[in-house]
C-alpha cells in the first residue's frame, strides 16, 4: 500500500476555521452542549482572572454511589440529572438552589449487572418539547412529563436478558428520538431506532450489522453476522443543515476474529461492516448515506463509539463541514462530514498496532505481530482496548480552535479464543491482560490537541488512568475531573492548572455550565468508576484505592460581589 504522510496532507490542506454549530450559550439544553458535540460554552463570567474563587453553591445526593456518569442539562430554570444504576433516579432540580421538584424512580429487574458490559452507568437525558428522554438499563425508551415526572410512556427498545442495555441520553431530531444501545460483548447484533416524540411508536431502524440480501453482509464470515455486535451504545451528533444523524459503532463480536473472518491482517473482504465505525444517516428515513470504517476487522475492541465532534475547515480554499473523532484505536481523525471522505488521521497517544493510516485506502498501516490470533498472542500491544480515549467526551474550543482530550496510555497482551455463543453470557473468544502501562511512566493525560495541525500544544500528564470528561468556555477554561476526585480548571492556552476542588470520589463525568440571572454556575457529577478497575490488575487497584465510591452532583458559583 502506498503510504502518504497524514500530517504533510493536512498542512497542505487545511488551514483554521470556525465551529459552525451554535454554542450553548446561557443555556445547556442537550448532554454535549449542542448538537455538534462541542462541549464549549460561550458564557466568561467565570474565567481565568477569577477562577481561583470559584465554590460549592449547593450539592444534590444522587442515590446511588457507583459509576456516576451523567452530564446535567438545563431546561428553564430546572437541572435534569440522572444517577447509576438503571437509572436509579432521575432528578428534577431547581438550577439555583438544588431544591428537588421530581423524583423518578423506575423499578429495574434485579441482577441486571450481570447484563451490562461495562457497569450500571447512565450518562443522562434529553429533552423536547416538554417532556424528558431517559434510557434504561432493561432496554425501555421512557418520556416523562418535564413538569411533573410521570411516565407518559415507555418503549422496549431491546430486550436486555441478551446483554443490550441503554446507558447514553438519545439524539433528538424534529419529532424523534433516535437511540442505539451496548452489548457487543454479548454478541447482540446491533441496530439504530428512532422513536415517535409523541407516542414512542418506532418510525425507523437500521441495523449495523446488514443481513442477508443487504450491502455488507459479505463482510460477514457464514452466519457470524446474527451475532455481529457493532451496537451504537455512546452519543449521536446531528447536523442540521444537511439533516444528517452521526454515530460511532462498537466492535464487531466477537472479539475473537477467526469465527468471523479471515484470522488475518490480510482479511480482505471480510471487514465485518459496520462495526469499527462512523456512520452518516438521514435523520427522517433512517438510510444509510456513507460509512467510514476506522478499525477494519477490529481484533483488539477498539470501537468506533466515541463521540463525533462537528467543525468546519478549510480544504483547497474552500470552507469544508467536517468532524473530529479521537478514536479508541489510537488514531485522531477529520473527516468531510458531507460524504466521509477522509481528510487526516494522526495517532494522538503512543501507538504500536498500526504505523500509520493509508490516505488512500483509509485504513490502518498494521503492524502484523501486534494482531491477536488463534492461539497467537499478542504482547504489549498499544493502546489497550481501553483505547487512546473511552467514551469520556472531548471538548473543542473556537476560541483555541484546540480539542481537549482526556487521553489514556495502557497496553496490553491478547490471544484469540473460539467459544461457542451463549445468550446473555460474555462472548469475547479472547484471553487477555490489560494492566499495562504504556511507555513514558504515565497512565492518561489531559492534552490540548491541534485538529488542523494535527499535533499536540500541552499536555498533563497523570499516573493514574481515567480522566473526566472535558468542558471549555469563553473564559478561556478547560473543566475536567480525575480518578482521585479532583474537578480542575486550567487555562485553555497553556494547560496551567487554575483552580481544583476535591469532590470525595472519583469523576468520570464531563461538566456543564449555565447562567441564571445574570449568574454563571458550572456543575458537575462525581462518583467513582466501579467495574474497569476490575480488569486493570495492580492498576486497577491503584484507582479503587485513589477515592472512594460515591454519587453527587455539585454545583459552582463565584462569590456575590
Amino acid at each position: 500500500m502506498k503510504r502518504i504522510s497524514p500530517l504533510l496532507s493536512l498542512l497542505g490542506l487545511l488551514c483554521l476555521a470556525s465551529i459552525s454549530a451554535a454554542d450553548s450559550g446561557a443555556a445547556w439544553g442537550v448532554y454535549g452542549g449542542d448538537t455538534a458535540n462541542t462541549r464549549y460554552s460561550s458564557l466568561d463570567k467565570i474565567n481565568t482572572g477569577n477562577v481561583q474563587q470559584l465554590r460549592v453553591a449547593w450539592a444534590l445526593q444522587l442515590g446511588s454511589v457507583r459509576s456516576q456518569e451523567s452530564t446535567p442539562i438545563l431546561v428553564g430554570d430546572t437541572l435534569y440529572v440522572t444517577s447509576s444504576f438503571g437509572p436509579k433516579n432521575v432528578f428534577a432540580v431547581d438550577a439555583r438552589t438544588g431544591t428537588v421538584r421530581w423524583r423518578y424512580s423506575p423499578d429495574v429487574p434485579g441482577g441486571i449487572d450481570q447484563f451490562a458490559c461495562c457497569d450500571v452507568n447512565n450518562r443522562g437525558v434529553a429533552y423536547a418539547n416538554g417532556k424528558v428522554f431517559v434510557g434504561r438499563l432493561d432496554g425501555h425508551m421512557v418520556a416523562l412529563d418535564a413538569k411533573t415526572g410521570a411516565e407518559l410512556w415507555k418503549t422496549q427498545v431491546v430486550d436486555y436478558t441478551q446483554g443490550s442495555v441503554i446507558t447514553s441520553p438519545p439524539t433528538i431530531v424534529k419529532n424523534l428520538v433516535i437511540t442505539g444501545f451496548g452489548g457487543g460483548e454479548y454478541g447482540a447484533r446491533g441496530y439504530l431506532s428512532a422513536l415517535d416524540q409523541d407516542s414512542g411508536k418506532e418510525v425507523w431502524r437500521f441495523w449495523t450489522v446488514p443481513g442477508p440480501g443487504e450491502p455488507g453482509n459479505d463482510s460477514w464470515k457464514g452466519d457470524s453476522w446474527k451475532y455481529g455486535g457493532a451496537t451504537a451504545w455512546l452519543i449521536g451528533s446531528y447536523d442540521p443543515a444537511l439533516n444528517l444523524i452521526y454515530y460511532g459503532t462498537s466492535n464487531p463480536s466477537p472479539w475473537g476474529g477467526s469465527i468471523r473472518g479471515l484470522d488475518s491482517g490480510n482479511y480482505g473482504t471480510m471487514t465485518n461492516l459496520y462495526s469499527s465505525s462512523t456512520l452518516a444517516l438521514n435523520a427522517d428515513t433512517g438510510k444509510l448515506v456513507w460509512h467510514y470504517q476506522s478499525t477494519p476487522h477490529d481484533v483488539w475492541d477498539y470501537d468506533g463509539v466515541n463521540e463525533l465532534v462537528l467543525a468546519d475547515v478549510t480544504v483547497n480554499g474552500q470552507k469544508t463541514p467536517a468532524m473530529f473523532k479521537a478514536d479508541r484505536n489510537g488514531f485522531f481523525y477529520v473527516l468531510d462530514r458531507r460524504t466521509g471522505k477522509l481528510i487526516s488521521a494522526q495517532s494522538y497517544v503512543p501507538i504500536n498496532w498500526a504505523t500509520g493510516v493509508d490516505m488512500t485506502t483509509g485504513r490502518p498501516i498494521e503492524v502484523p505481530d501486534k494482531r491477536p490470533r488463534f492461539k497467537f498472542r499478542a504482547m504489549n500491544i498499544c493502546p489497550n482496548l481501553l483505547g487512546g480515549k473511552n467514551w469520556h467526551p472531548m471538548s473543542y474550543s473556537p476560541q483555541t480552535g484546540l480539542v481537549y482530550i482526556p487521553s489514556i496510555n495502557l497496553c496490553m497482551d491478547m490471544e484469540g479464543a473460539e467459544p461457542a455463543y451463549k445468550r446473555g453470557s460474555f462472548y469475547l473468544a479472547f484471553e487477555f491482560d490489560l494492566g499495562k502501562s504504556g511507555p513514558g511512566g504515565y497512565m492518561s493525560e489531559l492534552m490540548a490537541w491541534d485538529p488542523v495541525k494535527q499535533q499536540k500544544v500541552w499536555g498533563n500528564k497523570d499516573a493514574l488512568p481515567w480522566l473526566g470528561g472535558t468542558m471549555t468556555t469563553a473564559g478561556g477554561l478547560v473543566f475536567h475531573g480525575d480518578v482521585r476526585g479532583w474537578f480542575k480548571a486550567l487555562d485553555a492556552k497553556t494547560g496551567k492548572q487554575l483552580w481544583q476542588f476535591q469532590t470525595g470520589s472519583g469523576v468520570a463525568a464531563a461538566p456543564m455550565t449555565y447562567e441564571l440571572d445574570g449568574k454563571q454556575y458550572v456543575a458537575v457529577v462525581s462518583g467513582r468508576t466501579f467495574s474497569i478497575p476490575v480488569f486493570l490488575g495492580p492498576i486497577g487497584k491503584q484507582m479503587v484505592d485513589a477515592s472512594p465510591e460515591g454519587g453527587t452532583l455539585f454545583v459552582f458559583e463565584l462569590p456575590s460581589p
